[in-house]
């Protein structure tokens, strides 16, 4: 060892500058860095967010480029030092470079209750201000969560002025990397109750950021520390990166507002929306799948915040926009500061605006972002969701998600489900003839759980729990004023609208009977059988109501200015809630489980009949649909039908308000527009009725439906060549078949949705069913020795019964069927019960066709015909007079399908005398409002011979094949 003089001159000199150095860091929080930042003017000033534009004294002709920081990270992120500001080098490359400073909201008025609603507002008026500065489209560009406000923003736009998006580790898709397979919705709800109750009220402080960041990697915080104190004698070197090292310790922090923290994590992290869309920026729904600008994403290798795959999730949430990247061997922070940035990140972007603005070639450098990418392993999951809290602090970001293997989650995903249900399934089991449960109960209930939450979403917009409970409040009071009361029949006759959702619950809360008119049916006809009182219309069908009643007539909907109704009409908008007084009898939402709550009516002109829906009825419905459909808070499903359909009411509406999930409600369902809506209101589930959905089906493809969000279409009597067609172009979205009778209480569900046609099996809560054998040409019950009705084995048809209510049947039960005194309701359903235990429909009993060799069912013809790829719609039906019917199939084809006597040989030859005698193919087949055939106007066509464009067959029977059907053998079949 040298222990000369110099030796220690050079050691004390050392330790002198350490300690020197040290006490300036001490005192000044660091080292003194001759540097200046670059230079700006505020050029705009809010409350949320001033508009910085640097090196303003530059040509302004430049194209205009607007950078956006997060919000835990302080604006000067874009300019920590000279050779590596963002904001220096693009004006360097003649870019004209804009900042949005969200400022320290501890530091600013009312900035710690900013919600994320007012970033990404702020950062949309921020685009229009650089416009109309320099007369031109904007490049909009963000780091980490303010490159998911450019995104936001950009959507909440639909990209009207936004030239392209760049963004840095910006995560898109969070739900892809919950680690060891721990169920999604465990996971979230844990984190979802640390916001609720820690944080939502208050804020994450800048210290507590600053320490979150420095544990996504305490190993290496402690290794630059190191580097730093064994550097301290060495100022000169340490120079260069001190301003990055000052930002990173301690100035470049800010707080995290709670309820900013509150939305992230409701709509971004537990509901994934910037995936699957629907978020709510004020009430307005946004869906990043309204981007059309082109998109470049600097994607980290190494990026333990924000992963490949949760950053490329944006290929799939815009579909619509051409989706770039650029991969680098960098961190999160790498991506925007340091080195690598300085030499790749802001001269790719300054290359790419050149690309965009046809003033340079493609860089050679990015890609196209690819479709797909391999998920990340448990290991990498695990450490990536440790390491991603503290991008919002404690836990509360993205890294709640990392993936597991396929087995462990769906392990994980069955037992949450298990666990989800079990409180519905038990409330319905406990369900007694005096429970009080209704609609109006149920929305209170979620009311009180969720004010703040969309409870509903409709034309566009969003409407909360908390303002959906006010309206319907004041409507109760409107209805109180003019006499409605408890056990009142009152018609609501409405369009879909949110009044029509509002009234229909409102009389429920009081205790009345809500009559659901339809607006295409006849109104007198209806008002008659629903024995009303009186009539709540919506202001187009307030006339009509007077002009074909006599019952009082009340109109509500299209708001409370002053306007001429017409002679009358009565407005509800115009009676002022807080000026009355709720009579002593007005409890809320009384209604027990045996009353009636609804009245609905199928059918038409004098064979219109009602169907009375309990409160029980409703319940079976609103908690089987949610449980079967495993309805949470996460989905929002769209319902097609109106409420005044069974359907519409029973499924959509009741199963999303039992289920706790949003409910996004259209006017009229149109193929063109269908997916545009399901992006924008974030639809998992979709109700259907029948044949509702085949012109989807048959609709050329959009790019929307790519990567679309939907999980599952909801509804019943869809035909089998439907169902398949759907799950096959859809995927992985399934079909969830209901069978349901309506005042039976009986609902089956196929939950697998493994057996395409099958009904299912009975939904746990709703009435017990059995099968009693049937003699399909006498049209009655057998019954064995003792007297009893007869079980039918499985493969056998029988009349599907259900068990009357706790014994107590009306007066239509059948007593005694199985066990002295018991209670059974026909259904009219025949059905058979394969060896699973699973039901099929076969026909109702009423839709037989009676032939000369005996009844015929409708149902497996249909199910055969329909299963062909040619065939489009099918209805089975009788011609003639009973029992010399003719079994006749009409078919309409796919469009450029032809149909052949050999694929009615295949298809039909396993039914043996059950083949329809005929088989004609038809132009179209007429269908009801909700697109079920209707058989009457076909059968009326009656038997004709086959054309040149319209093929008919008839089956022969010598031959056992089906063939041509000429005029001869056409007037044979007619005259029997």
């Amino acid at each position: 060892m040298d222990l000369s003089p110099r030796t220690f001159a050079r050691l004390a000199d050392r330790l002198g500058a350490t300690a020197r150095n040290a006490l300036e860091v001490a005192v000044q929080g660091g080292l003194a860095v001759d540097e200046e930042f670059s230079p700006y003017r505020i050029a705009a000033r809010h409350s949320t967010y001033r508009l910085r534009h640097y090196f303003p004294d530059r040509d302004t002709g430049s194209p205009p480029v607007v950078l956006v920081p997060p919000l835990m990270v302080s604006t000067e992120v874009y300019d920590v030092s000279p050779d590596t500001s963002g904001a220096r080098m693009l004006a360097e490359a003649g870019l004209d470079p804009w900042v949005v400073d969200f400022g320290a909201p501890e530091r600013e008025e009312g900035g710690l209750e900013r919600s994320l609603a007012d970033h990404i507002l702020a950062v949309s008026q921020a685009v229009d201000e650089v416009r109309e500065a320099t007369g031109r489209n904007v490049h909009l560009g963000g780091y980490s969560q303010g490159g998911m406000f450019c995104y936001q923003a950009a959507a909440y736009r639909r990209s009207e002025g936004v030239a392209s998006l760049f963004t840095f580790g910006s995560p898109v898709d969070v739900h892809n990397q919950i680690p060891f397979g721990i169920p999604q919705g465990i996971a979230i709800k844990g984190i979802d109750f640390l916001t609720g109750t820690v944080l939502a009220q208050r804020h994450l402080p800048a210290w507590a950021v600053r320490a979150g960041f420095r544990l996504l990697d305490p190993a290496k915080t402690l290794r630059q520390q190191l580097d730093f104190l064994l550097q301290l004698h060495d100022r000169e070197a340490l120079l260069p990166r001190e301003r990055q090292r000052r930002f990173l310790m301690q100035e470049g922090w800010v707080a995290y507002p709670g309820p900013a923290i509150r939305d992230l994590v409701e709509q971004f992290v537990a509901h994934n929306r910037m995936l699957s869309g629907g978020f709510t920026v004020g009430d307005r729904l946004v869906t990043l799948a309204d981007i059309t600008s082109p998109v470049l994403s600097f994607v980290g290798e190494v990026d333990s915040i924000a992963t490949p795959a949760a950053v490329r999730g944006i290929r799939k949430a815009a579909p619509r926009a051409a989706a770039y990247e650029l991969t680098m061997a960098a961190g999160h922070f790498g991506l925007v500061v340091g080195s690598k940035a300085a030499e790749v990140s802001w001269p790719t972007v300054a290359a790419w605006v050149a690309w965009r603005e046809g003033a340079g070639p493609r860089p050679s450098s990015i890609v196209e972002m690819p479709q797909d990418a391999p998920e990340p392993t448990v290991t990498e999951g695990l450490g990536q969701a440790v390491k991603t809290a503290a991008e919002v602090g404690l836990g509360l970001a993205q890294g709640v998600v990392s993936a597991a293997s396929g087995a462990a989650r769906t392990v994980g995903i069955l037992t949450e489900e298990a666990v989800r249900q079990l409180p519905r399934l038990r409330r319905l089991e406990h369900v007694r003839p005096e429970t009080r449960i209704s609609i109006g109960l149920i929305l209170d209930e979620n009311a009180a759980r969720r004010p703040d939450d969309t409870f509903f979403v409709f034309a566009g917009r969003g409407h909360t729990y908390a303002a959906a409970k006010r309206r319907i409040d004041n409507i109760v009071a409107g209805l109180t004023s003019v006499g409605v009361r408890q056990g009142d029949h009152v018609g609501v006759l409405m369009h879909t609208r949110p009044s029509a959702l509002a009234v229909m619950t409102a009389l429920n809360r009081l205790g009345a009977v809500a009559v659901l008119m339809r607006p295409d049916g006849s109104i007198a006809r209806e008002a008659e059988l629903g024995k009303v009182s009186r009539i709540i219309a919506d202001p187009q069908h307030g006339p009509l109501a007077t002009a074909e009643t006599d019952v009082p007539v009340l109109v509500l909907g299209g708001g409370g200015e002053p306007r001429e109704l017409g002679f009358g009409l009565t407005d509800l908008e115009r009676i002022d809630p807080d000026e009355i007084s709720l009579p002593a009898w007005y409890v809320p939402n009384p209604g027990q489980a045996q009353d009636l709550a609804f009245v609905l009516f199928t059918g038409s002109g004098r064979q219109t009949r009602t169907v009375r829906i309990t409160n029980r009825r409703w319940a079976v419905s609103a908690f089987g649909t949610a449980s079967a459909a495993a309805l949470s808070d996460a989905d929002t499903v769209y319902s097609l039908t109106p409420a005044y359909h069974p359907s519409g009411l029973l499924n959509g509406l009741s199963g999303a308000i039992a289920g706790g999930s949003r409910l996004a409600l259209t006017t009229d369902f149109a193929p063109e527009n269908f997916w545009q809506e399901v992006r924008r209101y974030g639809v998992t589930v979709v109700t259907y009725t029948w044949n509702l959905l085949r012109d989807l089906a048959e609709s050329p493809a959009s790019p929307a439906e790519n990567d679309h969000p939907v999980r599952l279409f909801m509804g019943s009597g869809m035909p089998n060549g439907l169902w398949r067609q759907l799950e096959q172009r859809f995927a992985p979205a399934a079909v969830l078949e209901f069978f349901a009778s309506t005042e039976e209480d009986v609902v089956l569900v196929n939950l697998s949705g493994k057996k395409v046609g099958a009904k299912g099996r009975p939904l746990p809560g709703s009435a017990e069913v059995r099968l009693a054998a049937y003699d399909l040409d006498a049209g009655a019950i057998l019954q064995g020795p003792d007297g009893f009705a007869l079980r039918c084995r499985p493969g056998r048809t029988g009349m599907l019964l259900a068990k009357a209510p706790h014994g107590r049947g009306r007066g239509a039960a059948l007593r005694g069927m199985f066990a002295p005194e018991d209670a059974w309701l026909a259904t009219g359903a025949l059905f058979r019960r394969d060896e699973d235990g699973d039901y099929w429909l076969v026909d109702h009993a009423a839709s037989l066709i009676h032939t000369e060799r005996g009844a015929v069912p409708t149902a497996p013809i249909e199910d055969a015909l329909g299963e062909l790829e040619s065939v489009g719609l099918v209805a089975a039906y009788g011609v003639g007079t009973t029992p010399e019917q003719r079994a006749v199939a009409a078919v309409t084809l796919r469009q450029g399908r032809k149909l052949r006597a050999e694929d009615l040989d295949a298809a039909l030859g396993h039914l043996g005398d059950q083949r329809p005698d005929v088989v004609r193919v038809v132009k179209e087949i007429p269908l009801t409002t909700w697109h079920r055939p209707i058989k009457e106007t076909l059968r009326e066509q009656g038997i004709r011979p086959a054309t040149s464009r319209r093929p008919v067959w008839r089956l022969d029977h010598d031959t056992d094949t089906y063939r041509p059907l000429d005029a001869v053998a056409a007037a044979a079949l007619a005259v029997g």
